[in-house]
């Protein structure tokens, strides 16, 4: 399968994404979802005292959190095959059934799987870096490959 997939993107002359890009991509994206989480809570944030209080006023709101991810990593992957990490580091999604833009029901279920593989402690993320081609659990899941822009 994996030679299949290379075949394919040596013909279009389409070069995988490196995993150093792709991690910083990751941490750029945490980075901004964290500020964005901490914007719509910070009047939760800022009413509490210590880390504890921190901590149980937000645990009613994980559910949004992960709702938030899905909903960031759904619309940028599905508008410009890219979250802002990867917009950065100059790479970008593609399905692999037609080598272009993902479609929205290929865009939320990536996003989702996603969520999926960081709450099962980020295992799907280190499928990916002993993957020859660096595929995590939700390209696999969402038939897509990341390459450089």
């Amino acid at each position: 399968m994996n030679e299949d997939i290379e075949e394919l993107l040596d013909r279009e002359q389409l070069v995988i994404a490196s995993k150093q890009k792709r991690m910083s991509a990751f941490i750029i994206d945490e980075i901004l979802l964290s500020f964005i989480t901490m914007l719509v809570l910070w009047d939760k944030i800022n009413a509490a005292g210590t880390y504890e209080e921190i901590l149980n006023a937000l645990q009613p709101y994980v559910l949004y959190t992960l709702i938030i991810k899905v909903i960031y990593h759904t619309f940028f992957v599905m508008q410009y095959d890219a979250s802002p990490g990867k917009i950065l580091m100059k790479i970008r999604i593609i399905e692999l059934t037609n080598l272009s833009s993902p479609s929205f029901l290929s865009a939320l279920n990536r996003a989702v799987m996603r969520v999926v593989s960081e709450l099962l402690f980020y295992a799907g993320f280190l499928w990916g870096l002993l993957d020859p081609l660096a595929r995590t659990w939700h390209d696999k899941v969402a038939k897509t490959v990341v390459v450089d822009a």
